[in-house]
């Protein structure tokens, strides 16, 4: 793992942090990228206990501003073998309350940014003749329809299909692509979207009925990173949703 680089968006919280942590934690060196630059500061002083860690505060929906940070990622920190698109929003909107400027903003970043990064980041790795891991982040909800989830739920639809071209595409480049679509996870984020009546929603169509810990997901990711123990997985949309996307009728007590 010595001078190996992996890249994490959106690592100043929620998933992206934690994903962040258990990758230093496995000797990875780590490039933590977010654009809230005092969450970015913060997340970088409390992750470097953990191992070697360097932030770079970047909007990933600027294709410039991306391929300047990744070069010079490239350029002075490690080789890039590694990429978690973790950066992305949500909304909790019904579908005739969703605007068109709302439902481009979630697709510019959830779709487009994390295409951006990926790009940059894979033009590295052949560059280089590096085998590499890209995981994106999808959702429970680019798979299943869930109430105020248009904008959402197409965003993270369009990762899944995205994730398996690249998968195919980067392949003869022995670059592995695949992504991980957890329901829901109790994150910052989720916590402000999920109000008392949602989370019981949930909680009544999710098998283990209760929500994921941003841990359960970063293992996850580092699963689908590790060259080893998932050399011959890519392509591959791993749910890790308490059993939500399998359910059908469900008893409850």
């Amino acid at each position: 793992m010595e001078n190996r680089v992996c890249i994490v968006t959106g690592a100043a919280s929620g998933i992206g942090f934690t994903a962040a942590g258990e990758l230093l934690k496995q000797g990875w060196r780590v490039a933590l990228l977010d654009f809230q630059a005092e969450a970015l500061s913060r997340a970088e002083s409390q992750l470097q206990s953990l191992g070697e860690c360097k932030a770079f505060k970047v909007d990933i929906t600027d294709a410039a501003g991306v391929e300047g940070v990744v070069s010079t990622i490239a350029g002075g920190f490690g080789t890039i073998s590694g990429v978690v698109n973790s950066a992305g929003i949500a909304r909790d909107v019904p579908f005739l309350e969703t605007t068109a400027e709302l439902f481009q903003t979630i697709l510019s970043v959830n779709v487009i940014g994390s295409f951006i990064v990926a790009r940059a980041a894979a033009a590295r790795m052949i560059g280089g003749g590096t085998p590499g891991a890209i995981v994106n982040l999808a959702s429970i909800s680019g798979i299943r329809g869930s109430l105020g989830r248009t904008a959402y739920g197409a965003s993270k639809g369009a990762v899944i299909t995205m994730t398996k071209v690249m998968a195919v595409e980067l392949a003869p480049h022995s670059i592995r692509v695949n992504a991980v679509a957890p329901g829901p996870v109790d994150t910052p984020m989720v916590q402000t979207l999920h109000d008392a009546e949602t989370r019981r929603g949930w909680l009544r169509t999710i098998p283990q009925a209760r929500y994921a810990t941003p841990y359960e997901i970063a293992s996850a990711i580092a699963f689908l990173l590790d060259g080893e123990r998932a050399s011959f997985v890519t392509g591959q949309i791993l749910a890790v949703d308490g059993g939500f996307e399998a359910g059908g009728l469900i008893a409850r007590a």
